[in-house]
């Protein structure tokens, strides 16, 4: 696929929105599928593309949502299939496509598949998961552990054996070696894709097949304390060859409806995270495997160019490049980089070549809430309290107005606020013309008004006194150069001739440039060059 194919999932820029935390229809303090419905006209007076919905399927909530007991249903906490089905339906008439997230790797241990596999040994599906014989003291069959800390093993007192969870003992993880799952699978992707849905994120794709000979993961000669995962290489539980067969067939089935993108959630070292492009041209993978890396990598010019090259140099020829700055499962953009910088790291996001996603309440500049012990709701931190596995303070409420509970809710939220949070809502921003919501308003049509930002090129990728530089476009359009200021002082540094579309502040001190540019401590600068 040439660059030159248009495809939504490439030009767009795509918003996730966790469902919980988003909009409450009612007053339960949980948000809902009707809440997004009507919050949509937000999301396109924004500016995004498309909208990916974290679980909503029917579930007992261990892992709020990521621990699905139907495949093919919506739980009663977020509405109805009715409700659903409305969703989508107003999306599509605002010209948003709406993005699954869909669990492959592992079901709730309350789905019927589960109970069927634990009931007896002899079952027909007791192969539809991963069964195994105590070893020979008693304990678990290996050393595998939990992505939740602990042994990834549970021992079922009815049937003798034990059964292997990537994450709470409450989800166990299918089989994908067994056919029948995978047909399972593929029918449940089926349901939504002949409903209409236009893609689906896969949870943890590069876990879904384990070692067939059950080895033991080497000792993580870097481990110095903290989650119990870490103290393992996980060599024999995630990234093996096996999986992209798997990927191929779910891109196959996909390539069976018109424009639907398959994404996956892989957090592999660069070399080996694309790769889930698909190994061969008969064996297509995921359209955007995602690239955390500019979450994992250091907030520092230098380090970003370093990242931004090799990347680029990796993704395979037709390939298309994505990034990511946040998500449900990582500190919130503000608190990692600062409330200064996180208005830098919107320009990166949003001009770097490739599909940018964004998450809910980054473009507010929300940082992260503030969870006392007692409110705690995350299995994760509650399996392993005190150290930092915690997920709440990322997933706390939208902030919509000045209403109490900023709007989000007429009840109780799930979760509190974050600290002041009159001063982020969607209300008080929009008034504001140097906002950070305003901010993002301002790139997303940028953006999409200038191909070079969504489609073109990437070249000069440099660092030079703290600042990060790179040119955008290709040689038969306009070209526009970016400078990032990721230092907290001022700094000069040279600059092609032309005239400033935005910085970062929205006070438009720039205009005409050339030669080099003066930039404040924490400025960004999007320059439409003369060629």
């Amino acid at each position: 696929m040439g660059a030159e194919t248009k495809l939504w999932w490439r030009d767009g820029v795509i918003y996730q929105v966790y469902p919980r935390s988003f909009q409450d229809s009612g007053s339960d303090g949980v948000g809902d599928l009707q809440g997004i419905l009507a919050r949509l006209d937000y999301l396109v007076e924004l500016g995004v593309d498309a909208v990916w919905i974290s679980p909503f399927y029917r579930s007992p909530m261990a892992d709020f949502g990521y621990d699905v007991a139907n495949y093919t249903d919506v739980d009663p906490l977020f509405g109805t299939l009715d409700d659903f089905d409305a969703l989508l339906s107003g999306a599509h008439a605002r010209g948003l496509k709406l993005i699954l997230d869909f669990v492959p790797n592992h079901t709730s241990a309350e789905h019927p598949w589960f109970l069927a596999s634990r009931s007896a040994r002899d079952d027909t599906k007791r192969s539809w998961y991963l069964w195994r014989d105590p070893a020979p003291d008693g304990g678990p069959p290996n050393n595998w552990m939990s992505n939740f800390g602990g042994s990834a093993w549970t021992f079922d007192e009815a049937t003798g054996q034990y059964y292997y969870h990537s994450f709470l003992t409450q989800q166990p993880d299918l089989n994908w070696r067994n056919p029948a799952v995978r047909e399972a699978m593929y029918s449940a992707m089926r349901f939504w894709l002949e409903r209409g849905v236009d893609g689906f994120r896969m949870d943890v794709l590069w876990l879904l097949i384990k070692d067939d000979e059950f080895r033991s993961n080497p000792p993580n000669p870097q481990f110095n304390g903290g989650s119990s995962f870490w103290s393992l290489l996980p060599r024999y539980t995630a990234d093996q060859a096996e999986t992209h067969r798997i990927v191929a067939e779910m891109r196959a089935l996909m390539d069976r409806y018109t424009e639907r993108v398959l994404i996956g959630e892989i957090y592999l070292p660069v070399k080996d995270l694309v790769s889930y492009y698909g190994a061969t041209p008969e064996l297509m993978g995921a359209q955007m495997p995602f690239n955390f890396h500019l979450i994992q990598t250091a907030w520092h010019a230098a380090r970003l160019a370093h990242l931004i090259r090799d990347y680029e140099a990796a993704v395979p020829t037709g390939a298309w490049p994505n990034w990511v700055l946040g998500n449900h499962d990582q500190k919130r953009l503000a608190t990692r980089v600062g409330a200064a910088q996180s208005r830098v790291a919107a320009v990166l996001l949003l001009t770097l070549r490739g599909t940018p996603t964004l998450y809910y309440g980054d473009e507010l500049g929300m940082p992260d809430a503030v969870v006392a012990p007692g409110e705690v709701q995350d299995p994760a931190e509650r399996n392993q309290p005190g150290i930092g596995q915690g997920r709440d303070p990322e997933r706390s409420p939208m902030l919509w107005d000045a209403h109490p509970q900023a709007g989000f809710t007429a009840g109780t939220p799930w979760l509190p606020l974050v600290d002041d949070w009159q001063r982020y809502t969607v209300l008080a921003q929009s008034t504001n013309a140097q906002s950070v919501l305003s901010l993002y308003r301002r790139l997303l049509a940028v953006r999409r008004q200038y191909p070079a930002l969504h489609a073109g090129a990437i070249t000069d990728v440099t660092s030079d006194n703290g600042v990060l530089s790179y040119i955008r476009g290709d040689a038969d359009e306009p070209r526009v150069q970016i400078l990032l200021n990721m230092t907290a002082a001022a700094a000069s540094t040279a600059c092609g001739k032309g005239r400033v579309l935005l910085n970062s502040f929205l006070d438009e001190i720039h205009w005409d440039v050339g030669g080099s540019l003066a930039l404040r401590a924490d400025e960004a600068v999007v320059i439409l060059l003369e060629d």
